[in-house]
């Protein structure tokens, strides 16, 4: 069984170095490893052209401007050929054996492997470990520590694009809603870096995204609206 780890990266030369590591020394080595290049200008690149070699063909990348971060996930997911992918950003990295770990699991033939991953502040300290299918519906879950079979992508869909900073959290909730079979794994699979586009604060996207599942009625709509407007301007001050 192949596993299609993806990370997308734009600018990425102070952190990315992390990410490449931790994929690199891996305890299960049937994998590819895709890196989707928004056309970085800072040095990405040649890290990149640096990293390839060490990963003796198992690496694929492409560098070009998109549409922001979801559709370069889109992007790599089209090009995976594993029957499970995993997308970990260039300021995260995974566990030495997060691979070994899915697939251990991989006979159970979910849709969505999740289990638990370290957040980190801008200092590089643990601040929570978070698993949170359970609560899924309100607070989504962290993406690093998703895996998504190739199936499942073909049948719900991939990432929204109306979505700028919240369609991982619209995906999973679109795949829970039509019924996807979601198999915890108890493991921490990723280590999360606070600061990242994850931290822009997404609430009105997500206040959208609740309305349109009917997580929220309408009026709690507006009213989560108006004290986040509210909220913005006391901070202002």
């Amino acid at each position: 069984m192949q596993i299609s780890i993806i990370t997308v990266c734009y600018n990425s030369a102070k952190t990315i170095r992390r990410t490449f590591e931790s994929v690199l020394n891996q305890t299960f080595t049937d994998y590819e490893y895709i890196v989707v290049d928004g056309n970085s200008k800072d040095g990405t690149l040649d890290i990149i052209k640096e990293y390839e070699p060490k990963f003796n063909g198992r690496m694929r990348w492409i560098s070009e401007p998109d549409n922001g971060i979801y559709d370069a996930m889109n992007k790599g997911i089209r090009m995976a050929q594993g029957e499970i992918i995993g997308i970990i950003n260039s300021d995260d990295y995974y566990e030495f054996d997060a691979l070994q770990n899915i697939a251990a699991y991989s006979d159970r033939k979910a849709d969505v492997y999740y289990g638990m991953c370290r957040q980190l502040d801008e200092q590089g300290e643990i601040t929570v470990i978070r698993s949170n299918h359970i609560r899924l519906k309100n607070r989504g879950m962290l993406h690093p520590a998703c895996f998504v079979s190739r199936d499942a992508y073909d049948k719900f869909g991939l990432f929204d694009l109306q979505y700028k900073i919240a369609a991982d959290y619209e995906l999973l909730l679109r795949f829970f809603e039509a019924g996807a079979g979601f198999v915890p794994v108890d493991s921490i699979l990723a280590n999360f870096s606070s600061g990242g586009i994850s931290d822009v604060t997404p609430y009105y996207e997500l206040y959208k995204i609740r309305l349109q599942y009917g997580i929220i009625s309408r009026p709690k709509y507006w009213l989560c609206i108006i004290m986040e407007f509210v909220r913005k301007k006391l901070l202002k001050r």
